[in-house]
């Protein structure tokens, strides 16, 4: 069963769309106001958040760009009564997956939701492991094999692996894999990416003194090659 969070401030729309959603089969969250939806979206990790624009304390947008800068994994559907073409290229641009304006269909809704999931497990499906050196990794099992032996990492460590293989090529700011990775409300330090850094390359490299495959980018981050 999916979870579908419904961010949604008129109590009338909340109600109504809680009880369609149930009668289809989703398990529903609910929240009247920004902050209240954010924050059960980043400990809940629903599959899908169903987002208003104009809500109290913290704004759609806000909450849009915040969730695809945590990277949680949810699919966002914006629903909003915002119907100019600036508000939805915006909301797109933020990360959104889809744009429905009010009024609305709860069957063209639950359609645009369904077209959603089923993009996002062929996505999935695309790629369930990686291969690098004589290391692979599992994205589905969380896990990472050496030379067909089983490599312990810790959670953390599995995270920042696949942030860094899936973003491969790419140069990433410190601050970069602290928000996708940790989340945007840890405050750590660049000293822990680094710290976890060491742990993966002594795990993954041949010379961890001579990583071949997490390069240093002096004063800026780290960058991934194969």
């Amino acid at each position: 069963m999916e979870t579908v969070l419904i961010i949604e401030d008129d109590p009338a729309i909340l109600l109504g769309l809680k009880k369609n959603l149930k009668y289809e089969g989703y398990e529903v969250l609910t929240a009247a106001d920004g902050a209240l939806g954010l924050q059960m979206a980043v400990d809940k990790a629903p599959d899908i958040v169903i987002l208003d624009l104009m809500l109290p304390k913290i704004n759609g947008f806000e909450i849009c760009k915040t969730l695809k800068r945590s990277d949680i994994g949810s699919s966002i559907i914006i629903l909003s009564a915002k119907d100019q073409e600036i508000d939805k290229i915006m909301g797109l641009d933020l990360g959104a997956d889809d744009y429905l304006t009010k009024p609305f269909s709860v069957r063209e809704l639950v359609a645009r939701i369904n077209a959603v999931q089923r993009r996002k497990r062929r996505h999935e499906r695309k790629e369930v492991s990686f291969r690098f050196g004589d290391c692979e990794l599992h994205f589905g099992a969380q896990s990472l094999t050496r030379g067909g032996d089983p490599v312990e990492l810790s959670t953390r460590e599995f995270m920042l692996l696949k942030f860094m293989v899936e973003n491969r090529n790419q140069v990433l700011e410190r601050k970069v894999i602290l928000n996708k990775v940790w989340g945007y409300d840890y405050f750590g330090t660049a000293r822990t990416i680094d710290n976890f850094v060491t742990k993966l390359r002594q795990k993954i490299e041949d010379v961890p003194a001579k990583p071949r495959h997490i390069l240093t980018v002096r004063g800026i981050g780290y960058k991934f090659v194969v």
